[in-house]
């Protein structure tokens, strides 16, 4: 006996059918795509939350759902990870394990920057770019505020639960 899935099948369908709709124009509503393929309102919205979690269609509630405007990153490449496999791997009887890496870029990487080069890879801004005066002024006005040294309520702010209520 074979088993098929509709929402399989649907979601497989408005696949297909998804060429013909430019980004971020709408498709079918669901009440169309239940008429047009004979399936439940339940089947319908399980198939487009499939393409949802695709990259596929974006749904707006009230407003339906809509072509994405651009389709899904590609997974992330794997980062080369052969100096961990070198450093972690154990050496198996007649099965040496080479025990070098080429360190030579992270060598460059902790390098002093020549003279007159500011470097912006650290996180942290050069001294000469900091207001560090106007740091110091602002971090002495909040420190000097009623309640600045004082811990929230476990609860929270009021105003701050209010606002994402």
């Amino acid at each position: 006996m074979q088993q098929r899935s509709s929402v399989a099948e649907l979601a497989g369908s408005l696949r297909k059918e998804l060429n013909r709709y430019s980004p971020g124009e709408k498709l079918p509503s669901s009440r169309a795509l239940v008429e047009r393929h004979r399936v439940s309102p339940v089947t319908v919205s399980r198939a487009l939350a499939a393409l949802v979690a695709e990259g596929l269609v974006v749904t707006r509630p009230g407003a339906g759902a809509f072509r994405a405007d651009r389709p899904p990153a590609e997974a992330p490449r794997p980062g080369d990870t052969s100096w961990q496999e070198v450093a972690l791997s154990v050496e198996t009887a007649g099965e040496p394990v080479p025990r070098s890496v080429d360190a030579s870029g992270v060598l460059a990487t902790l390098a002093a920057p020549p003279p007159g080069i500011l470097e912006f890879n650290g996180g942290y801004l050069h001294s000469s770019l900091q207001p560090e005066r106007a740091l110091a002024a602002a971090l002495a006005r909040a420190g000097r505020r009623p309640g600045a040294w004082g811990r929230p309520p476990v609860e929270g702010l009021p105003e701050l639960r209010a606002w994402f209520a």
